[in-house]
């Protein structure tokens, strides 16, 4: 399929978003959507949600969105999320690696079906997405962000192997930005506390563990899923001389010792 015009003539960019059906994920597609690119969006498990969020966005401008869903732990099923976002649009402008697992691995009780699953989920698949999404970025001089965290940095307690997940990001996003220079940007966002954890995951936090955070973060708030999206935004579209950089978008957090 050829490229889509828009009413002014211009060819309209296209993103490919991992994770987009909820949350930061959603906040992402539409904040891309509504700065005029149309959307491959990726989701797993979460298919209402995300059947629900590309009809709103279809219903703003038909034509604009096309599900896909995957297990990005099945490496196949990659390059089939390429393959399928510029068979339907006819090129690729962005890729949003956004879809993360999280879960806790106590030192002592970690297993390697655990390790397993959050390497392939955090770092296997937006390596190999990144890989094969590469050509057809090098050839619309598009951009990629990876969605990496502040413990990438600072290690959170009782979560080491996530903590080394997000590190990895961290050094793969200076990595492809040197292997994919000058054609494709490649950078990271770096999220402090955004949203709390949901009820029912076992990872909620009581009234004094949310305040003491907050405590800890300079700005004294939760960021917003609005902010990271704007960020992702920037990355992609605006920081047109910025390449390996890690943006922290985390309220100063970091700061704190």
């Amino acid at each position: 399929m050829a490229a889509v015009i828009d009413l002014a003539g211009q060819v309209r960019p296209v993103a490919l978003v991992t994770g987009s059906a909820r949350r930061i994920g959603a906040a992402i597609a539409r904040c891309l959507h509504a700065a005029g690119f149309d959307l491959a969006l990726h989701c797993h498990t979460s298919r209402a949600e995300m059947d629900a969020l590309a009809a709103q966005l279809d219903a703003l401008r038909p034509g604009s969105t096309l599900v896909l869903q995957a297990d990005l732990r099945q490496f196949d099923r990659l390059p089939e999320l390429v393959a399928h976002t510029v068979g339907r649009f006819g090129r690729l402008d962005g890729l949003v690696n956004n879809a993360s697992a999280f879960h806790p691995t106590p030192l002592g009780r970690t297993t390697p079906a655990q390790w397993d699953d959050l390497f392939a989920s955090n770092v296997r698949a937006p390596f190999f997405l990144a890989q094969a999404a590469a050509p057809h970025l090098a050839a619309t001089g598009g951009a990629i962000v990876n969605l990496a965290d502040i413990h990438g940095e600072r290690p959170l307690r009782a979560h080491s192997v996530y903590s080394m997940s997000k590190a990895a990001v961290v050094m793969m996003t200076r990595a492809l930005a040197l292997e994919l220079a000058p054609a494709v940007r490649v950078n990271a966002i770096s999220p402090g506390a955004i949203l709390w954890p949901e009820a029912g995951g076992g990872l909620e936090k009581d009234e004094a563990e949310k305040a003491a955070m907050l405590d800890r973060t300079p700005l004294q708030r939760l960021g917003s899923p609005e902010e990271i999206a704007q960020a992702v935004l920037w990355l992609l579209r605006d920081a047109s001389y910025s390449t390996g950089q890690v943006l922290r978008v985390d309220g100063g957090r970091l700061l704190e010792t």
